[in-house]
């Protein structure tokens, strides 16, 4: 299965090779999201400061029958958290609201705050961010450390600084939308890249030789979606709230052929995403 299968980052720590998302999953229902996930068999879940869900994620890991050791957890400091200080005490309120006493891996949400997104130079700032990080590391309360939403720039900036290296990037890739510049990038620095919203927020489902590839190989649309992620050697993050949902995002024994793969590779980009444009690593602002 492939919940038992896993990367090595670049520090060691292994992590499950599929990750469960839970970006605008509220407090109220992440409970039984995330339950719901580990029973299926995921071990690897995704949260952040910015979803507001950090102590609904921490319940339902805490009340699982599940060893805390087994399930790998990631969260995020808020892109808005731009200084040592503000960065490292948002770190001990995550691990507060989550109610544990290790966050397997904690990454920097964006490069610029949301408000700025792509528009303004907060390399300086980045690296007092980074620095609050690995004191983290170092105090046991982080395991791995990495970003989100960094371009090449953003993680040069890190790297020539940093005294730990960037484990992984987390950033948009999915069909139709793959960034093979960065990725090959993260790959020759051994930085592991996740892909967020790799069935892209839904859009692919509309897509019809993405739908009649689906079906040529029996299988949905985020199972191809997902396995495309896998194939390239990326960390996929589905996220559902639906438990049916859940469990088919898993089921991925499977192979996209080489010929299907190359033409995946290659499929028009998605210029509209629909109600999730709004988002800025949507619109590509």
């Amino acid at each position: 299965m492939i919940f038992q299968e896993k990367y090595t980052l670049n520090n060691g720590v292994t992590i499950p090779k599929v990750g469960f998302g839970t970006w605008l999953i509220n407090e109220n229902d992440v409970i039984e999201a995330v339950k719901n996930a580990l029973e299926l068999g995921y071990r690897h879940i995704d949260t952040a400061q910015a979803y507001e869900n950090e102590f609904g994620v921490g319940e339902a890991i805490r009340t699982s029958n599940i060893n805390r050791s087994d399930i790998f957890l990631t969260s995020k400091v808020a892109a808005e958290h731009k200084t040592y200080e503000t960065a490292s005490q948002s770190i001990d309120e995550s691990l507060a609201k989550l109610g544990l006493e290790q966050i397997d891996l904690m990454i920097i949400h964006s490069p610029q705050p949301w408000s700025e997104f792509r528009e303004a130079n907060y390399d300086a700032e980045n690296l007092e961010v980074w620095r609050a990080l690995e004191d983290a590391v170092k105090d046991n309360k982080v395991r791995a450390i990495g970003v989100s939403n960094f371009n090449q720039h953003d993680m040069e900036n890190i790297m020539k600084f940093a005294k730990i290296k960037p484990a992984v990037n987390q950033i948009l890739a999915h069909i139709s939308n793959t960034p093979f510049d960065l990725i090959e990038f993260c790959k020759q620095n051994n930085i592991l890249v996740e892909a967020y919203s790799p069935v892209g927020h839904g859009e692919l489902m509309k897509n019809q030789l993405i739908k009649e590839m689906a079906e040529k190989y029996g299988i949905s649309v985020p199972q191809l979606a997902i396995r495309y992620c896998l194939q390239l050697g990326l960390l996929p993050l589905p996220k559902s709230a639906n438990r049916d949902h859940i469990k088919t995002n898993g089921e991925l024994d499977f192979e996209i052929s080489d010929e299907d793969f190359q033409r995946l590779k290659t499929i028009e980009p998605i210029d509209n995403y629909g109600e999730a444009s709004k988002f800025p690593t949507y619109s590509k602002k």
